[in-house]
């Protein structure tokens, strides 16, 4: 039975601007100590835009990345790196501090005589940065002659000023992979300075991986119809620093780096602004004459992350420095996907915007600021997932927005796959899709002649189609809601329902397909599909009828309401453990292959089982007994274990799971946390960690009904702001293990 902390409350549900309601501030967050290197550095961020921003032997700087820059090779590349040297050493005694303010989305750095500001705004991709020097006698000991202000050079450094081979050892950064060509290049950038300006140009040849990955994947025929983000792609930085002259070129080195820098100085130098804007597009782009005022743009900017922290919040009232180190850490981390709030391109769970110089994450990897592991525009699905589901809790169905319309623009080719392949409709979307649609080309593998070309010859990806079917469900969700800039809501949600069915289609012909190559019928004894060859996650491989996709098509049927496909569906899988009845990953497999646990995916993120819901006591079953289960047990990445705990309310699980899942990362920043699977910042570590916090304070009954801190320890006092799958917002108070709500 369920504690009597879980029994569900009569609540009133309140929208956020009730009135009366108290504004919630985020703390902010403060060093008062320079950084050894850029692993040190603290984001920030807004509209499509991340800056890294660190202060390392008297000098600031900061990295800045847009998401959409994808070079020929489709690399992510960094807009480059920025450093602002003043005379005098104002940041080398106690007067120094590092703030990031997340109530208004700026960091502000002090030092002695120095006023330091960076934000970007969220309306524009614009980075600002102001210098104000705050009094004269603080800095006359070290001033030029006939002058009482410092001497400051702002320099651009620039690791693409020549082209650069990309080498077997660093090809993880794009999409060759290991099928690099001998030729492949990081090619250089366009870079003219003059006083006060700075633009740089990267403009993509006509031949990209694109046409790569088309020619090996022998889709020639269907090349003009595809959608092609590459060719011809331009970025641009665009730097206005009317206070500062330019001075010429000099060489450097950082990290493992060689780099030159554009150098401009500023003498006497009282106050200055300098505005960075970063763009990129496939139409010809023009800048504006003028940029928006500083102050007008600092202001907008904070009202937008003021509103955004109004949103849903989470707070520990004191009691468990546990608890609120993962309450910090959870904030920190959705700060970090407000970053990209305004995106063209989703968040990338392999790092974000927020990457900083690779050696400083493994040590072997004495590569460009450009690298990552695991590609700049590939997108591995049940990594991508984990960064977007907490978006629905917490509101905030704009940052969900870029991943989904990602889906929508690439319908056609998955459309389009499956007509070229099999002849049939619906969409297939692989597990490692590039930014174009197609399978990524080196894990696509070879194929023998006469094998199925539409599957990828890969051990752990063959067959695995069905993470697309999670998003699809979040885009359905989310039109309940009605945050702005967020998903559309009515009739006009249309596209996103468009998507499901057609992914749904998919499933459908395509195993109907498959069973009549093999026999006479396409339906089993009971009516149903046969979801075979199938694949549970990367995990159980050539699975008949796997549990994760079964349940998959069970919930997105229902919220579809497609009443024919779901007679069609077989039972999520079940088997005999220990004497106990356990969610089986499968009716039958092949193989197993990697270290997820799909057999829980009917717990999270469908939810057929869980608190308040039937076949609880299957669902702990699996979670306790299951020796697959409990040997792949960890909050290592993208390993979902502290969500599983919550939602079966396993209270000590998930306290455990959830504390080590949002516990400091090794870097300063402490929601920067280390590669785990992937890279770092390890995002999707984030994203599960939020999720699983989340699921401690609030799930849902099948009715909707919510139930409150399901799975959260009766003596942690907290309250939170959370949002339901209806739309609805939720305030509740736990204090000393009484429930109250407004």
């Amino acid at each position: 039975m369920i504690r009597s902390l879980l029994t569900l409350i009569a609540i009133v549900v309140v929208a956020s601007e009730a009135a009366g309601a108290t504004d919630y501030v985020p703390r902010d967050y403060v060093w008062t100590s320079q950084s050894s290197d850029s692993s040190g550095s603290m984001p920030c961020g807004g509209h499509d835009v991340g800056l890294n921003v660190w202060v390392e032997k008297g000098d600031l700087m900061f990295y800045a990345a847009q998401s959409g820059w994808f070079d020929e090779n489709n690399t992510l590349l960094k807009a480059g790196r920025w450093r602002l040297h003043i005379e005098g050493d104002p940041f080398a005694d106690e007067s120094f501090e590092q703030r990031l303010c997340l109530d208004d989305g700026a960091v502000y750095i002090k030092g002695r005589g120095i006023d330091i500001a960076l934000w970007v705004d969220t309306e524009e991709p614009v980075a600002y940065l102001t210098v104000k020097a705050r009094k004269a006698k603080a800095t006359t000991a070290v001033a030029k002659p006939g002058g009482d202000t410092p001497t400051a050079t702002l320099s651009y450094e620039s690791w693409r000023y020549r082209d650069r081979a990309v080498t077997r050892a660093e090809c993880q950064q794009c999409s060759y992979k290991w099928v690099l060509p001998p030729d492949c290049t990081t090619f250089a950038d366009s870079i003219s300075a003059t006083n006060g300006h700075l633009a740089v140009t990267h403009l993509n040849r006509e031949h990209t991986v694109f046409d790569f990955t088309v020619e090996r994947e022998q889709l020639t025929t269907l090349r003009d119809s595809l959608y092609n983000p590459l060719a011809r792609r331009c970025m641009t930085v665009d730097m206005r620093a009317p206070d500062f002259a330019y001075t010429g070129t000099t060489h450097g080195t950082y990290a493992s780096t060689d780099f030159l820098s554009y150098n401009f100085v500023a003498r006497h130098l009282r106050q200055a602004t300098v505005t960075i804007r970063l763009a990129n597009s496939q139409q010809p782009m023009t800048l504006p004459e003028q940029e928006l005022a500083a102050s007008r743009s600092r202001s907008r900017s904070a009202r937008w992350w003021h509103s955004f922290w109004q949103r849903s919040w989470i707070v520990v009232n004191g009691n468990s420095p546990v608890a609120a180190r993962m309450v910090r850490n959870y904030e920190l981390m959705r700060y970090m996907l407000g970053c990209n709030a305004r995106g063209e391109w989703p968040t990338k769970f392999n790092g974000g915007l927020f990457t900083f110089d690779p050696v400083y994450a493994d040590s072997s990897a004495a590569f460009t600021p450009d690298y990552r592991k695991w590609g700049g525009g590939t997108m591995t699905a049940q990594n991508q997932r984990l960064l977007h589901w907490p978006m629905l809790k917490s509101g905030d169905t704009d940052l969900l927005r870029p991943q989904i319309d990602t889906y929508l623009r690439l319908l056609p080719t998955a459309e389009a796959w499956t007509r070229h392949h099999w002849h049939h409709q619906g969409a297939c979307f692989s597990e490692q899709m590039e930014n174009f649609g197609l399978p990524n080309p080196a894990e696509y593998g070879k194929h023998p002649q006469g094998s199925d070309r539409g599957v990828e010859r890969n051990a752990w990806l063959e067959y695995e189609w069905d993470t697309a079917l999670e998003f699809c469900q979040m885009a359905l969700l989310a039109t309940r809601h009605t945050v702005p800039d967020g998903f559309a809501v009515g009739s006009a949600s249309r596209p996103y329902r468009l998507l499901a069915e057609s992914c749904l289609r998919f499933f459908d012909e395509h195993y109907q397909y498959l069973a009549r190559q093999r026999g006479a019928k396409t339906l089993d004894d009971s009516g149903h599909l046969v979801i075979f060859p199938g694949s549970a996650c990367e995990t159980f491989k050539m699975a008949y009828n796997p549990a994760s996709t079964i349940a998959a098509l069970h919930v997105l049927t229902a919220t579809l309401a497609d009443s024919s496909l779901a007679r069609r569906l077989p039972p999520v899988p079940l088997r005999v453990v220990e004497g106990d009845t356990c969610i089986a990953p499968a009716q039958a497999w092949a193989r197993v292959q990697n270290v997820e646990t799909p057999q829980l995916y009917p717990v999270f993120p469908w939810r057929l089982f869980g608190l308040g819901r039937p076949g609880l006591a299957t669902a702990r079953n699996t979670y306790l007994k299951d020796p697959h289960a409990l040997a792949m047990r960890s909050a290592k990445g993208w390993k979902q274990d502290n969500i599983w705990a919550a939602c079966l309310g396993l209270t000590s699980e998930a306290s455990r799971l959830n504390a080590e899942k949002l516990a400091d990362g090794p870097y300063r920043f402490p929601a920067f946390w280390p590669p785990g699977f992937d890279w770092a910042p390890d995002m999707n570590r984030g994203g599960a960690g939020m999720i699983g916090l989340q699921e401690m304070l609030l799930q849902e009954q099948p009715d909707g009904q919510p139930l409150l801190f399901p799975a959260w320890p009766k003596d942690w006092n907290a309250s939170f702001r959370l949002h339901t799958t209806d739309g609805r917002v939720v305030e509740a108070t736990i204090d000393n293990g009484h429930i109250t709500t407004l």
